[in-house]
């Protein structure tokens, strides 16, 4: 290792980045097992004792909920102040690896890491999620789906720091629920996610829904044309909406771990549960 640097604010950590090429360290969970065998290249950034990079809180300012870069999984998971559409984002958090893991993995490092299989992603998404950069030069934010643009590629800019995401209010109405597929129950990684959220109106048909999934393309997606077509439907009728046509802007892989038409089958059932539980939810 080069050098190693452990600020203690925001701004002296962005000052670190405008001045050199820096490898990001913060829960750690990723960036270890990343390493292989081999050493650490390039001078490490441990952004850990940032205390304002902390927590989970309500941004009245803003209309919405805070999530800091330092908050972890079990964090979110024991939140008990959240709306009930956070439980997609929780469900999601009782999945990412193992109870040790959530511990200490960060849920903005998982966006970081920018797996195609990374958990948080689909639950993110039906939360219109927004990411948060801040450099020396400035402070910007952008939608989750514009920050994740590839496998292990994102937005961030070499001199930028993501400090929080940030879920508006319009999206933590109504009910939410998470499904995964792997291989096995535990410790696997997904052959298909699903996130789904659901608000009804006053007459008790769908307003708004939003879902999405990963682990089926090289970024996780959101299904807005069988979004349109639930809107106005009754929720007990909603099971018979998604088809296959719904699925066609995912782009599944054969691998180790499932053919991509076995993917594309699983995604569909996926989102079939994954919205009966919202309705299960409302009751």
């Amino acid at each position: 290792m080069e050098r190693y640097a452990q600020p203690t604010s925001v701004k002296e950590a962005v000052e670190l980045l405008a001045a050199d090429a820096w490898v990001m360290l913060a829960g750690g969970t990723d960036f270890y097992p990343g390493l292989g065998e081999g050493p650490v290249s390039g001078p490490v950034l441990d952004i850990s004792r940032i205390d304002d990079l902390r927590g989970i809180s309500r941004d009245d300012a803003n209309a919405g909920w805070r999530i800091g870069a330092l908050a972890t999984w079990t964090q979110l998971v024991r939140a008990h102040d959240l709306p009930a559409a956070f439980d997609c984002l929780k469900q999601a958090a009782l999945e990412v690896g193992s109870v040790q893991i959530q511990n200490r993995a960060t849920i903005v490092g998982n966006i970081c890491n920018a797996s195609p299989a990374a958990d948080g992603v689909p639950a993110l998404l039906v939360l219109d999620a927004e990411v948060e950069l801040t450099s020396a030069r400035t402070t910007r934010r952008m939608g989750l789906g514009e920050f994740v643009q590839g496998n292990r590629q994102t937005a961030r800019q070499p001199d930028e720091i993501v400090t929080a995401l940030f879920i508006p209010d319009h999206a933590t109405r109504g009910s939410s629920a998470f499904f995964k597929l792997g291989a096995r129950r535990y410790l696997v990684i997904s052959i298909a996610m699903i996130a789904a959220r659901l608000e009804l109106d006053g007459t008790g048909l769908v307003k708004t829904a939003a879902v999405s999934v990963g682990a089926c393309s090289v970024v996780a997606q959101r299904l807005s044309g069988l979004e349109s077509e639930l809107v106005g439907a009754n929720p007990g009728d909603i099971h018979a909406i998604p088809a296959a046509r719904h699925l066609d802007c995912l782009s599944p892989i054969d691998d180790v771990r499932a053919p991509a038409g076995y993917r594309l089958e699983a995604a569909r059932e996926g989102v079939c549960r994954a919205l009966g539980a919202c309705v299960e939810g409302r009751s």
